[in-house]
């Protein structure tokens, strides 16, 4: 299962989580995380190790996965929560028709 999978609902909506990630944490996770991935990189070179290829796609899919959190967020805090702004454009189409 990939990490876009783990995130996305039936509906296709990402997963909120239980407490609040800024962007700065999650910014330095997926350093963290590159850095790890760029040793075991120089681990691979050495000699091929089908349990460090495995590593590399598991940490591939979690920086996907926290790319994708990270714009979200990142557009949440610009513009707000999703269901708010939805609300909107639903009240400007109705007020669009009624005139």
């Amino acid at each position: 299962m990939t990490i876009r999978a783990k995130y996305m609902g039936m509906q296709g909506r990402a997963a909120t989580f239980s407490h609040s990630v800024s962007p700065n944490q999650i910014q330095t996770e997926i350093a963290r995380l590159s850095e790890e991935r760029q040793e075991l990189w120089q681990k691979l070179s050495a000699g091929l190790d089908p349990s460090v290829k495995g590593e590399i796609k598991d940490i591939d899919e979690r920086l996907e996965g926290l790319w994708h959190t990270l714009r979200l967020e990142k557009a949440r805090l610009r513009f707000g929560e999703r269901d708010e702004i939805v609300r909107r454009a639903r009240a400007e189409e109705r007020l669009e028709r009624a005139a």
